[in-house]
């Protein structure tokens, strides 16, 4: 055979390979042999039929077909056997002539990332602060969780709670048939329609009303966009809000252990200062993992987009699956096909082949090792709060697939760690910096 290697690009060999016609008529003698011991030919036992009765009962082509089918994967191992190319995923390959017989490889190849100078990445991390109109405002919430419900004689207004008794219909169909439903005036609520809460307002107890409303182009349902359904409304009871005294028992209503007031604004005030420093962090680790692969030169074939893609789209359909519904109405929901769910999930995906192919070689860089002590200790963690499956739980960490997944989650914390403390200056090695600092004294005159 010959094997030609047209070009190199986008981590990608292309491949031109013409086979020899003995190659061809070699494999073709296979398949006649292979296909005569399957054909059921009328008058001849399986296996001994003669060539032309064998050629005639199945057709040349189809006899060709198959030989092609054998012939070419094993010239494709010869061919990157001959080439000295080293591959990482199965191949794209197309037979293009049957005489001779060509055909046209793009092979898969190994990415390439070199890392810009990221030692030299300073990042002013984002500082902490947190208001009493911070606190005041999880007070405030946390009044409303823990309000009550009362009836009033008036009029309905926006805040308020509606029980009622619903009908609508679109098209002739139920839209929305509740008795009894509740529902809070909310002025910016788009449920069931936009507008809706605002009919309620001014109606008093025992108050009927229809309407029609517009429900909105964009309206997940996209057969229902734009049309005009149609409500009957009978109020029942208005309730109004009743907040709770901010006191201390209030305080102990939230938290038996907490002794006042003080106290709870004391843990609001802890509890919100770990939440923003956790997303301090995560952003900061972000800008330092963008400013390195910003400065680093990152190749690899779009094969990996494709895994990174379909393994997106198997999250999203695993999730669907929990909530009880599925990938395919998901998407009929709104208006979407597979391909342009595919297509939209490109660039995310291109980003995190890009981020994860840069943090490996990063950890390389820095000889980051996970030992397996590391392992252990990551999975007693997680078994603390495993409850009463603890033990099963233990056994399906231990199975080298689990261990592995640990390991390079490890081995991606504690890179992405190392990254963070070259990024805020506290990466250089303490002589290293003392050495600095003792050149920077004033020497004797």
């Amino acid at each position: 055979m010959k094997v030609t290697r047209e070009k190199t690009e986008s981590s990608q060999a292309f491949l031109t390979v013409e086979m020899e016609p003995v190659e061809v008529e070699e494999a073709l003698k296979k398949a006649r042999g292979r296909l005569s011991r399957k054909a059921n030919i009328p008058g001849f036992r399986k296996g001994k039929a003669p060539r032309d009765i064998l050629e005639r009962h199945l057709g040349k082509d189809y006899i060709l077909e198959d030989a092609i089918n054998h012939l070419v994967p094993d010239a494709y191992e010869k061919a990157i056997k001959e080439q000295a190319i080293e591959t990482i995923a199965r191949p794209r390959i197309e037979v293009t002539q049957t005489e001779p017989v060509i055909f046209k490889a793009v092979v898969p190849l190994p990415p390439v990332v070199e890392l810009g100078d990221y030692k030299t990445i300073k990042i002013k991390p984002e500082k902490v602060k947190i208001t009493t109109q911070n606190v005041a405002d999880v007070l405030e919430n946390l009044r409303h969780q823990n309000a009550t419900w009362e009836s009033v004689d008036r009029a309905a207004a926006f805040k308020d709670l509606a029980v009622m008794d619903v009908e609508s219909n679109l098209d002739g169909k139920p839209f929305l048939t509740r008795p009894g439903f509740q529902y809070r005036l909310d002025e910016d609520s788009a449920f069931p329609a936009p507008g809706f809460a605002a009919q309620l307002v001014g109606m008093k107890k025992d108050g009927e009303k229809e309407f029609t409303l517009k429900l909105p182009d964009d309206y997940p349902r996209s057969e229902m966009a734009g049309k005009e359904p149609s409500f009957k409304v009978k109020l029942i009871e208005i309730k109004e809000e009743k907040l709770p005294a901010l006191n201390d028992d209030f305080a102990r209503q939230v938290g038996p252990e907490l002794a006042n007031l003080a106290a709870l604004r004391k843990e609001i005030e802890t509890n919100l200062k770990l939440q923003a420093e956790k997303r301090v962090k995560v952003e900061f680790e972000e800008k330092a993992l963008t400013a390195v692969v910003a400065l680093s030169r990152v190749e690899f074939p779009p094969v990996l987009v494709e895994i990174e893609i379909d393994g997106m789209i198997e999250d999203q359909a695993r999730r669907f699956q929990m909530q009880g519904g599925d990938l395919a109405a998901y998407l009929k929901s709104i208006n979407k096909t597979a391909e342009q769910l595919h297509e939209e999930m490109h660039p995310a995906a291109e980003q995190k082949v890009a981020r994860s192919l840069v943090l490996g070689k990063l950890s390389e860089s820095e000889n980051i090792v996970v030992t397996d002590l590391d392992i252990d200790t990551e999975v007693e963690t997680i078994l603390k709060s495993a409850g009463e499956n603890k033990e099963s739980m233990r056994k399906m960490l231990h199975t080298p697939p689990s261990r592995q997944s640990v390991r390079q989650y490890l081995l991606t914390r504690q890179t992405i760690d190392r990254l963070a403390a070259i990024a805020t200056d506290s990466g250089r090695p303490a002589r290293k910096k003392k050495k600095e600092e003792a050149n920077n004294e004033p020497q004797p005159e």
